[in-house]
């Protein structure tokens, strides 16, 4: 066969004759709908939802999905799927050697195997994580700028037919299609989130050259001249920590920095963030409560640092812009099939105006003598990381009161 590999079946593989030319024209008329959708969305999350759903229709499909191979350490992961219980979001390594789409991405070839289970190259990993279980692929490699940046798969033909020759045609023509639009997304978001950087480095870049020029002058007293000295090392400082959370924020929003999918003890992780926190809540008078129902909590999949990265943050913050003799209380308990963790404080509370706007990338909240602090992206990363634990990150908030930051971490499926 010319277009694709057609793997165990002794019987010839159905061709184009079976499906009628009306409906190729359907097909083909739906696909460039598509095509203008595809092409028109640059939010890589919203794009990648897009394709799967695309992929699943236009092949008649139970399930689809996209891999996509990291630039940086050159692994395939498994990206987005969309099966009955809709379309999903995560990042699953699967192996290159010993995977059909690993096959497909090192050979840049179409698949199609009608059995699963017999074809050696199956990686059951991801079936095994979930209820799903695959019957036949049909696997085609995704092209973009010279480079196999992924693998376009569609999975199980509905009413267990097999895959023919016009879904070959129609899902290779999307592959090409939706791997461009794959790279314009990262392009987009890097090249935005850089904008976004450029336009921050200007303050902190401004307040050195000033403080530089200020410090030579005669007319400076030595006491003014040490507090300008202080100015340029806090500036410093903060530029070390923005470029250094820049970067973070940048492979984790491009795909280039992926979680760990370790067994985690979270309640090590809950005691080892708060013990980091003690000498800053003490320097602050500030008490720090732990609060965990069921006393020992349920193990999760996840990455033990990341996760502790998060609370790090949250827990920073709420000792920062807590009352002195203040409390924060961290708070663990199952809620159904998840772990929602509270932060909460007793501090003076984020304004209704500034409350929506709280996971914002550079955004950063006036402290209580009007300056602010920080980069701007502690939060936008924590939200970031959690959702890449398939969990979810909220915040609430009384001026006068206190602030509460929750967020949500799946537990294991049973299987």
């Amino acid at each position: 066969m010319t277009q694709a590999e057609q793997s165990n079946s002794s019987e010839p593989s159905p061709m184009l004759d079976d499906v009628t030319v009306d409906e190729i024209i359907e097909r083909y008329e739906r696909l460039m709908e598509i095509s203008r959708n595809l092409n028109s969305t640059l939010a890589l999350d919203s794009l990648l939802e897009k394709i799967v759903v695309a992929a699943a229709e236009l092949t008649d499909s139970d399930a689809s999905s996209i891999l996509l191979v990291d630039k940086r350490t050159g692994v395939l992961r498994f990206e987005a799927a969309l099966d009955t219980t809709g379309v999903q979001l995560s990042s699953i390594e699967v192996p290159l050697e010993g995977s059909i789409a690993g096959w497909v991405v090192q050979n840049n070839e179409t698949l199609v195997i009608e059995d699963v289970e017999s074809d050696p190259r199956f990686f059951k990993g991801v079936d095994e994580e979930s209820t799903f279980r695959t019957r036949n692929i049909l696997a085609v490699p995704m092209e973009a700028r010279g480079k196999v940046i992924g693998c376009l798969e569609a999975l199980n033909k509905m009413h267990d037919d097999a895959y023919d020759e016009s879904d070959v045609s129609i899902l290779v023509t999307m592959a090409a299609q939706a791997a461009v639009a794959i790279e314009n997304a990262r392009l987009f978001e890097q090249s935005d989130l850089i904008k976004e950087m450029v336009h921050e480095l200007r303050t902190p870049l401004a307040a050195i050259k000033a403080t530089t020029y200020l410090i030579p002058r005669k007319e400076i007293s030595e006491e003014k001249r040490l507090d300008l000295i202080a100015t340029i090392q806090r500036e410093t400082d903060r530029l070390t920590r923005m470029t250094t959370e820049f970067l973070d924020l940048a492979r984790l929003e491009s795909g280039r920095t992926h979680l760990k999918r370790d067994t985690v003890d979270l309640n090590q992780v809950l005691n080892d963030a708060i013990y980091t926190v003690h000498p800053q809540a003490d320097d602050k008078s500030v008490n720090l409560d732990l609060v965990t129902e069921p006393e020992t909590l349920p193990n999760i999949i996840g990455d033990d640092e990341k996760l502790k990265q998060v609370l790090l943050n949250l827990l920073t913050n709420a000792i920062k812009y807590n009352r002195e003799h203040g409390t924060v209380t961290l708070r663990a308990r199952r809620v159904d099939n998840s772990i929602q963790i509270d932060v909460e404080d007793t501090g003076l509370g984020i304004s209704k105006d500034n409350l929506p706007h709280i996971f914002e990338k550079f955004f950063r909240v006036a402290d209580t003598e009007g300056y602010t602090q920080g980069t701007g992206l502690g939060l936008a990363i924590a939200k970031r990381i959690i959702e890449g634990h398939g969990g979810n990150m909220t915040v609430d908030s009384e001026e006068g009161v206190g602030t509460t930051f929750t967020f949500t971490l799946p537990l294991p499926h049973p299987h």
